[in-house]
């Protein structure tokens, strides 16, 4: 992502915005939030990837003065999310009635943010983020899994004109993942004084237009989850059939 800014050394007319993670901090106990401070600890062979594409843009800022700016982000939802993630997988087994595979004892915990407020969080940092900072971009939205899919069950009932309690029957706990991390939880107080950003809906109307745009576009939705994609949920849910 680049564009002209006027803030940059004259011999580079681009700005490279690198859009991060806040899995790249590790996992949080009980209390507490990861900041734009807190240490590099991953613990997954993927998260590990994604803190190292940040040293690497801080290594190329440090070293040549690349002008850069990084954000880590927290969970993200809405339309048009590939149903290889918890909310959109779910939207479509409960249209299906087919199991809704929850990992461990269900109790990890994850910021969840709205894409769009995403969108406009980036499009912020990008047009008035210091050179060379990081922004810690999150809801202040924590949700435990079970609690979410719970919701979800309810708001999907009520759209689907389900007996109350219908969907939640669906549950069904698997083997938990390995590496995964209990709590993420994302401090944006930064970006909120900085740059004046917060979230512009709360997760329960966010969800509900989310779910809207699936129940719309079911053949998008059985496009993407066919043939080829079908390989990876087997393999990612063994035992359960998608």
């Amino acid at each position: 992502m680049h564009g002209p800014d006027s803030r940059l050394p004259t011999q580079f007319s681009r700005l490279f915005y690198h859009v991060s993670t806040d899995e790249v901090y590790g996992a949080l106990g009980e209390t507490g939030f990861f900041t734009e401070e807190t240490k590099y600890d991953p613990h997954s062979p993927y998260s590990a990837s994604k803190a190292s594409s940040d040293h690497f843009v801080r290594a190329y800022y440090d070293t040549y003065g690349l002008p850069v700016v990084i954000s880590n982000c927290s969970n993200n939802y809405g339309p048009n999310h590939f149903p290889e993630k918890l909310i959109p997988l779910f939207i479509n087994n409960i249209i299906h009635k087919k199991p809704l595979p929850v990992y461990g004892d269900g109790l990890y915990t994850r910021d969840w943010l709205y894409v769009k407020d995403h969108a406009a969080a980036i499009d912020l940092v990008f047009h008035k983020g210091k050179t060379g900072d990081t922004y810690n971009i999150g809801g202040f939205n924590e949700w435990k899994n079970i609690d979410l899919v719970k919701l979800m069950c309810k708001l999907m009932d009520e759209k689907l004109g389900n007996a109350s309690g219908a969907s939640e029957q669906l549950i069904t706990y698997i083997k938990d993942r390995p590496g995964h991390d209990r709590r993420y939880a994302i401090d944006a107080t930064k970006i909120n004084k900085e740059l004046g950003w917060k979230p512009s809906v709360t997760f329960e109307e966010g969800l509900s237009v989310t779910i809207d745009w699936y129940l719309q576009n079911t053949e998008w939705l059985k496009h993407v989850t066919s043939g080829e994609y079908q390989e990876y949920f087997r393999n990612q849910y063994s035992g359960y059939q998608f």
